[in-house]
């Protein structure tokens, strides 16, 4: 007769080395993992950031407006498909609903702007022009520094925390914060012109009230797309001459 001897199998088990790096490994993947997931947390932060504020600190310092609805309004389906379709560095597009049939005329097709609050020094402004990432744009059909009326001027902006002076597609992104008396410099023609903020109001797209021209005094308006890094609403900063 064979008889058989069974013997129970240990286990191999990972030697110390081994073991020391699995450990090392997973520390590591965790931190990793908690690593993105504070930056994620941090990119959209800085993104809702600046619009929650506007609304909570910047829009409320402005006169009463109207808020486009998120559901259509009879009559006006199309109000805000319209503006987030089109090319929004073309001021044209900007009121789609404002027509001018002839252009501001002038010899001059260039003057420059600046407004020291944000050290904004002699930026460009071009007459009739219709590209806001090279320039501030003069809308056509408004009056020229130093007039009756209200030159009426255009400029880019984007979240805050890429404002740059220098930069025409980020040039108007604090000018919402203006406050009254600040200071707005105009140079046209060789003339100096000194113009202070008198008032701040929020439009929606579809208002073109504030391209109208008063001829009650020498005026100069601002606008802008707000809140910041959106295009839902038209913010408007009037100035009015001073010297």
């Amino acid at each position: 007769m064979t008889l058989y001897r069974y013997v129970k199998a240990h286990p191999q088990t990972a030697s110390p080395k081994t073991s020391r790096k699995v450990r090392v490994s997973s520390r590591l993947m965790s931190v990793l993992s908690r690593g993105l997931i504070i930056s994620g947390i941090v990119l959209v932060a800085n993104v809702l950031w600046p619009i929650l504020s506007y609304e909570l600190f910047t829009a409320p310092t402005l006169k009463q407006y109207e808020f486009l609805s998120p559901v259509p309004v009879s009559g006006k389906e199309d109000s805000l498909e319209s503006t987030i379709n089109q090319d929004l560095t073309r001021p044209q597009n900007w009121f789609p609903k404002a027509k001018f049939s002839r252009k501001t005329e002038s010899r001059i097709t260039h003057y420059t702007l600046s407004i020291p609050k944000f050290n904004i020094k002699d930026a460009v402004v071009e007459i009739n022009g219709e590209d806001l990432k090279k320039s501030l744009i003069h809308y056509p059909g408004t009056a020229l520094p130093g007039e009756t009326g209200a030159p009426v001027i255009f400029g880019h902006s984007i979240l805050p925390q890429f404002f740059s002076p220098t930069n025409y597609m980020a040039i108007f992104s604090l000018i919402p914060t203006l406050e009254m008396g600040d200071e707005i410099i105009v140079k046209f023609d060789g003339i100096t012109y000194t113009y202070q903020v008198i008032d701040k109001v929020e439009v929606k797209p579809d208002d073109i009230s504030v391209l109208e021209q008063p001829y009650d005094n020498e005026y100069l308006r601002l606008i802008t797309c707000t809140p910041p890094g959106t295009y839902l609403r038209r913010g408007i900063i009037t100035a009015a001459l001073v010297d």
